[in-house]
């Protein structure tokens, strides 16, 4: 028993190194990247019709942003995906995590990723998948799905050093919050 109890903690150590577990933030205070929408149907008041859900008849993908102001040392992207409105989704990216790998510079144009799906663009991955069940589960990004109750959606983007080797940590380097709007 003891011996279990001493390996527990080991796996749960490697488990944020490499294989995608969390990011260790460099500083107290982070700071801030700029990013806004490189669509104009995304405005942040509402979700742009047709950008919700299956359930509800529609063909949702995560907006493409643009992301300013990366750090140095950058090498993914981590986009989590919340409705602020729903406790068990509202945060930790509770309508999934999807990371997009950034090869240096300040910039970045990160893509639409389709919802309800893992086959997603080039240079792009599922970090985590949605954290939703049943008719609402989700391999990686659940679009908006409240049925248009109003519910707040809103994208935490976080630029991350994403270990690539054995004994490198992950680490989160800056980040901000859009608001996506409501449905």
């Amino acid at each position: 028993m003891h011996k279990l109890i001493a390996i527990a903690p080991l796996a749960l150590i490697l488990s944020a190194c490499v294989s995608g577990g969390g990011y260790k933030p460099v500083a107290d205070r982070l700071p801030p990247l700029k990013v806004s929408f490189a669509d104009p149907a995304w405005t942040g008041k509402q979700i742009p019709s047709g950008q919700h859900c299956q359930m509800f008849d529609g063909q949702g993908a995560t907006p493409p942003l643009l992301v300013e102001n990366i750090p140095a040392g950058a090498n993914a992207i981590i986009v989590e995906y919340n409705d602020l409105s729903f406790a068990p989704l509202s945060y930790g990216g509770g309508h999934g995590k999807i990371g997009f790998w950034h090869e240096g510079g300040e910039r970045a144009l990160l893509p639409a990723a389709p919802g309800e799906t893992a086959k997603l663009p080039a240079g792009s991955f599922v970090e985590a998948r949605a954290l939703s069940t049943g008719s609402y589960a989700s391999p990686g990004y659940l679009p908006p799905c409240s049925g248009g109750r109003g519910n707040l959606y809103v994208a935490d983007v976080k630029a991350v050093y994403k270990a690539r080797k054995e004994g490198e940590e992950n680490r989160l380097l800056a980040e901000q919050r859009i608001t996506l709007g409501n449905y």
